[in-house]
């Protein structure tokens, strides 16, 4: 059975309730897809040591990543604003570590969303395929 964009969206808003944003009052939820099917999910984590905070774009595929998964189809990320809310640069960056994954982004405040790449989102990535670029550059 096939996850579609609602069901995952309906994951991401799940795991917003899971948010610990005691700082920011601003609850983010994800849900990930992998290529087999599973669904992992992730919420924010602030920290009072602002830098310490985990958003939950990354809480989602770290918890994937970590169940061995490296190949997804998609992303929904899901917060409380009136427009749907963006990932950051460096969850773009993270998302595109994996590929040119589809980023569904939705307000259920407003039923509002929008879909994009994640090459979209961050064009010009920089991805392992520069690392190995390089590494063949040092062998010279």
């Amino acid at each position: 059975m096939s996850v579609t964009d609602d069901q995952l969206i309906q994951e991401a808003i799940s795991a917003s309730k899971n948010s610990y944003s005691p700082y920011s009052r601003f609850p983010v939820g994800a849900a990930i897809l992998t290529m087999d099917g599973t669904v992992f999910k992730g919420a924010n984590v602030e920290n009072a040591s602002y830098g310490g905070t985990i958003c939950a774009e990354r809480s989602a595929i770290v918890s994937a990543v970590s169940a061995g998964h490296r190949k997804f189809k998609k992303i929904a990320v899901v917060t409380e604003l009136d427009e749907p809310g963006t990932p950051c640069g460096i969850c773009r960056q993270f998302i595109v570590e994996f590929g040119d994954i589809r980023v569904i982004m939705f307000s259920p405040t407003t039923g509002k969303r929008m879909d994009s790449s994640a090459y979209e989102l961050l064009p010009r990535t920089f991805t392992p395929v520069h690392l190995d670029q390089h590494g063949k550059y040092k062998e010279k």
